[in-house]
Order: structure tokens, then C-alpha cells, then sequence
């Protein structure tokens, strides 16, 4: 699925009629180039999923938990300044990927092939200051 997304009020609108409703994994990967939205785009998915916390990147911490009003738990993992696998490792994060909790991933790409096999991946590409091009993909094993 390929969106052009012109506002944050269509970005809104795109995250809860578009992905939202199409999201059959757990983990879902987000790739840009800094400033292209990642963080943006996580906070749309955040917000319309009623989390109660302030949603922020957690490009220091790596991990930031959410929860929603309803006490369900979203991560969202930052993994731009993981250095290598063993640091990923070392956070502990097959424990999330498999928790069956959403994980909302930026910089998957740098960690791939720790990641589940199940998962959808979310390209940002920057356009100009206002549009952005949004590239939804999935990637789900047929489960027996």
C-alpha cells in the first residue's frame, strides 16, 4: 500500500482507517531518513490507540513503554544508535518481539535479523516540509 500524505490531520486519518486495521503482527518496523516523520507516525498509531503516556523517542533510552486506557502495553524502540546485534541482545529484546505486545520499531533495519519473521515494515519517505510518501509492507508466515 503506497499513501501520499499531505497533513498531520491525513496522517491521523490514514493511521486509523488505513494501517491500523491492516496491522496482523505484533511488530511493525519503521525506515526513513532523519526528519522523515518516524517518530510522528508512532505517535499517530500511539494516540489512536488511547495511550495515556506522553509518547516521545526514545533515542537514548532504545525503549519507551506505553500503556493504553484500556492497560494494554505498546513498545516503541528507537535502534538508530545500536552499534551491532549484541547490543540489541543485551536490551533484551526477543523478550519484547515475542511478547505478543505491539513493538513499534524505528531503525529496524539496523538490527533485521534479530526480528521476527512476522512483522510489517512502514516507509517515510520525505517529500518536502508538508507531503510525505508513506509505504506500508507486510511480511506474515500462513500459520497452520
Amino acid at each position: 500500500m503506497i499513501e501520499l500524505i499531505y497533513s498531520l490531520n491525513e496522517l491521523n486519518i490514514v493511521v486509523s482507517e488505513k494501517i491500523i486495521p491492516k496491522i496482523k503482527s505484533n511488530i511493525v518496523c519503521f525506515e526513513g531518513k532523519m526528519g522523515s516523520g518516524k517518530t510522528t507516525f508512532i505517535n499517530s498509531i500511539c494516540k489512536n490507540l488511547k495511550v495515556k503516556d506522553n509518547i516521545s523517542s526514545p533515542t537514548f533510552s532504545l525503549i519507551n513503554e506505553y500503556r493504553t486506557f484500556k492497560g494494554d502495553i505498546i513498545y516503541h524502540f528507537d535502534f538508530y544508535r545500536v552499534k551491532n546485534e549484541k547490543e540489541a541482545l543485551n536490551l533484551g529484546i526477543e523478550e519484547y518481539f515475542y511478547s505478543s505486545k505491539l513493538c513499534l520499531i524505528e531503525w529496524g533495519s539496523n538490527i533485521e535479523i534479530l526480528l521476527p519473521k512476522d512483522k510489517h515494515q512502514v516507509c517515510l519517505d520525505y517529500i518536502n516540509n508538508k507531503q510525505r510518501k508513506l509505504t506500508f509492507k507486510w511480511w506474515i508466515s500462513q500459520k497452520k
